[in-house]
């Protein structure tokens, strides 16, 4: 019983963490200090999801500037892709929210791969 117990708080935090590291910089931080108190590999692996999507919106943001001084399809293109974005990161959310280690489309892989040291 102890055991099961054990398990079921180790499951709650780590989703407490994936969840509250999808809430802007500052729940990503705090969600990382509390992964620290507590390790879990859901917490992990969400911290590494948003890491990654986090540095993707201000990678885009910078690329995006001089797009939007180009009437209709610079504005186009940036809609495109903060919509990209917000998908992305709902998508993101729901999978912590369903306690799920599942990737954000066509990056999430290699954000795993890349940010590896992340909640070790």
């Amino acid at each position: 019983m102890e055991n099961s117990t054990g398990q079921q708080a180790n499951l709650d935090n780590g989703k407490t963490v994936a969840i509250v590291s999808y809430i802007t910089l500052i729940g990503w931080i705090v969600a990382l200090i509390m992964h620290g108190n507590a390790k879990s590999s859901l917490g992990a692996y969400h911290l590494r999801q948003m890491l990654g999507l986090m540095i993707l919106a201000v990678a885009t943001t910078i690329l995006r500037v001089p797009l939007m001084f180009i009437p209709f399809l610079g504005w186009g293109v940036n809609l495109a892709i903060s919509i990209g974005l917000l998908v992305f990161w709902i998508l993101g959310l729901i999978a912590a929210v369903n306690a799920e280690e599942k990737p954000i489309p066509l990056l999430g892989d290699l954000f795993q791969k890349w940010f590896a040291a992340i909640g070790k």
